[in-house]
């Protein structure tokens, strides 16, 4: 029988990789892990409570309807990652502002994690899949002061660690700490995530493509022209491909992982910037894509090579499996 890996007894394994830490990233990402597990709970219940369901009556920094559930996620995503004294402050697709914490802990804490603590919230309601995405920086100020903006906009060329948390027909844990990509598969009866997608890579090609094309009369020329493409018949390639696209960007991904394709969500003529945030969804997926063989742009070039100005900064967003985002951006440079 193959030898069972628990996601706590991973981390102690490849503490090895982080050399300037000493156990508080492992503690961090013990914190993600417990958050996504009460998660985990709640989402369960849904249809059954009251409190994770429906919409509160108000809009988030993006000018998005705040569902109970985005709240809810929120609160617990912050409440454990304050609790380990690890992190210095949190950036968060629901607040506005940097969160900073100022106690102790937080002063002398070492990292700074960026969040969007549910994607896809809309889709509860109609129990399709969602999920949670992150980021994890090493702070650039000093320890025992309080965090800066500066902390936040660091090159996602700089992240030590990322993931992302799909609550599905399965609960996984997928992540990176820059030496490949694990996938974590959530016992509920145990309490336990185990490893059960080790070493996951994706195909250099594939024949899925995913974008909302309910947008297509707003899509660019050459936007349109790679949509064309990936519809046109050419048996050597094999074209047509199939479009799959479920609404839930880390569903649509996830499914990318595993079976190859290319995830799409451009610019346009109403969303001139796309729609994806660039510091807690685009860099930390662009991470993962890239540690598992693909690519992640934004149509002209590697996503984490992008400059930040903003935590809140929007990007047109490419990701897959390599050779078709490689000949996707040959479209949008045409």
């Amino acid at each position: 029988m193959d030898q069972i890996i628990t996601l706590g007894e991973f981390i102690i394994q490849k503490q090895g990789d982080f050399p300037y830490a000493k156990g508080e990233l492992s503690s961090l990402l013990s914190s993600i892990r417990l958050a996504a597990k009460v998660l985990n709970s709640q989402i369960g219940k849904a249809g059954l409570v009251d409190h994770i369901l429906g919409g509160i009556g108000t809009e988030n920094v993006q000018g998005e309807e705040q569902k109970k559930l985005d709240v809810y996620a929120n609160n617990l995503f912050i409440n454990s990652l304050k609790a380990r004294h690890e992190v210095c402050g949190i950036a968060s697709e629901e607040e506005d502002k940097l969160i900073i914490f100022e106690n102790e802990g937080g002063l002398n804490g070492k990292y700074v994690v960026l969040i969007d603590p549910i994607d896809g919230s809309s889709n509860i309601d109609v129990n399709v899949s969602i999920g949670t995405v992150f980021a994890i920086y090493r702070r650039v100020s000093p320890i025992g002061t309080p965090a800066v903006t500066e902390d936040f906009l660091q090159s996602g060329r700089n992240q030590v660690a990322a993931g992302y948390v799909i609550f599905g027909s399965s609960t996984m844990l997928v992540f990176t700490s820059g030496n490949g990509v694990n996938g974590f598969t959530y016992d509920p009866s145990v309490g336990v995530f185990y490893l059960s997608h080790p070493d996951m890579k994706i195909p250099e090609s594939g024949n899925i493509y995913s974008i909302n094309e309910g947008n297509y009369a707003h899509f660019y020329p050459n936007t349109k022209a790679y949509v064309d493409y990936c519809k046109s018949i050419d048996k050597s390639t094999g074209r047509p491909y199939s479009g799959r696209y479920i609404g839930s960007m880390i569903a649509d991904i996830h499914r990318t992982f595993l079976k190859g394709g290319i995830y799409m969500y451009p610019k346009s003529k109403v969303a001139a910037n796309g729609k994806l945030r660039l510091a807690y969804e685009c860099n930390p997926m662009a991470f993962l894509m890239e540690q598992a063989g693909g690519k992640a742009s934004d149509g002209h070039q590697d996503t984490m090579d992008i400059q930040i100005t903003d935590v809140h900064q929007r990007t047109p967003f490419f990701a897959g499996s390599k050779n078709m985002v490689d000949k996707l951006n040959e479209f949008l440079k045409g």
